[in-house]
């Protein structure tokens, strides 16, 4: 098709105030440029996309959040004369590519802003006449197999007959900057896509578990974290590496044996928050879902989080492993994550499941946690 610009629309931005809506169009504006080289217009709840690489633009602007859906579109003017000519040569270049043939039902959409001799209605009408001059198709107004939009809005008329679904949700670095536990696993990537959906800037802090855990576990962490950034344009996700295996030493060695992975995860809050409070982020975000895994019954959930004084938010705390799975898959970072990397040998044979509080505060004390998070936050690095 000649295309020469992609409509693209969003949702809940349109809710806001003014103010904040012309910040988040701003935002939004702004990602896109950085996702890749278009000149972009605003205008009345729609951005207009002129991409240097047509096709670039379109595989690439269902990763900006905030997109809820776009359409590839042919501009023309908003008259008559116009807007049949343009319309018939798309006709012809949809019965060409076999999109439309006279066994197809159709239909004409038109929606119009500002002041015009023609209603939408009339103009519908008109358009419709225009599409079977070119071929006889049938018209169907409530069940059509394809409906081509006429969009027209002052001077300018837009022509397409795709809605391609986006990513929807707010633009990226609207909502505040979180502190993602970001591990090798399938969970946690996806709630870090799904906090990036929301509109956080996403720091995400690796854990590495050396000598408990071997080289592969860093490795996929980057390569996550490069398949997230495909989504995270403009607002690019920082990385940050801390040194577990001697704060795991110590809660295996001072401590109940069954109570390791609690200790451990409660570390990883505990640090979480001090990088957090360094860097001005507003929450810590992990991939909990209750009952997946022993750390993540709910008695264990709340005795993790005891001490932490921000909030912990678990995105995909009511999805089950079937539905974290399909998004994993659709994201890109599923492949990645279903890589072997040797797991962690400092789980227990029998893992606690129903920690409780007081167990816990006793069990930190023990190792002295303390001490052992200070000097494991001490040694927190940054990943270029």
């Amino acid at each position: 098709m000649n295309y020469d610009l992609i409509i693209a629309r969003y949702g809940e931005i349109g809710l806001k105030s003014p103010k904040i809506r012309s910040r988040f169009e701003r935002k939004l504006v702004k990602n896109i440029k950085a996702t890749f080289e278009c000149e972009v217009d605003r205008n009345q709840g729609r951005i207009y996309i002129h991409p240097k690489d047509f096709d670039e633009g379109t595989e690439k602007l269902n990763r900006v959040f905030g997109v809820v859906s776009y359409s590839p579109a042919t501009s023309t003017g908003a008259n008559y004369e116009d807007i049949d000519k343009t319309l018939a040569d798309y006709t012809k270049e949809l019965v060409s590519e076999k999109v439309l043939d006279e066994n197809t039902k159709f239909a004409i959409k038109c929606r119009r802003v500002g002041k015009h001799d023609f209603t939408s209605q009339e103009m519908a009408a008109h358009c419709g006449g225009v599409v079977r001059d070119v071929v006889l198709a049938p018209v169907d107004l409530t069940n059509p197999d394809l409906t081509i939009f006429v969009e027209i809005r002052d001077d300018d008329a837009y022509i397409y007959h795709e809605k391609i679904k986006g990513p929807g949700g707010l633009p990226l670095g609207t909502q505040g900057k979180v502190v993602v536990l970001l591990s090798s696993g399938i969970d946690s990537p996806v709630a870090a896509y799904l906090m990036m959906k929301r509109g956080c800037e996403v720091v995400a802090l690796h854990c590495n578990n050396d000598p408990f855990s071997g080289p592969k576990v860093t490795e996929l962490f980057n390569l996550l974290v490069d398949q997230l950034n495909e989504y995270a344009k403009g607002v690019p996700i920082k990385k940050r590496v801390v040194d577990y295996g001697e704060y795991l030493a110590a809660a295996k060695d001072k401590a109940p044996e069954k109570m390791t992975c609690v200790l451990c995860k409660s570390g990883m809050y505990r640090i979480a928050e001090k990088l957090a409070n360094k860097i001005g982020a507003d929450a810590i975000v992990d991939g909990s879902s209750v009952g997946q895994v022993a750390s993540q019954t709910l008695s264990n959930i709340l005795a993790t989080r005891q001490g932490v004084g921000m909030p912990i938010l678990s995105p995909l705390i009511g999805l089950d492993k079937e539905e974290i799975t399909a998004i994993a898959k659709d994201i890109g970072t599923f492949e990645i994550s279903k890589i072997d990397d040797g797991g962690c040998s400092a789980v227990p044979r029998y893992p606690e499941t129903r920690a409780d509080v007081e167990r816990v505060i006793k069990a930190c004390k023990d190792m002295n946690q303390d001490m052992e998070i200070q000097k494991a936050f001490e040694k927190i690095r940054k990943i270029d």
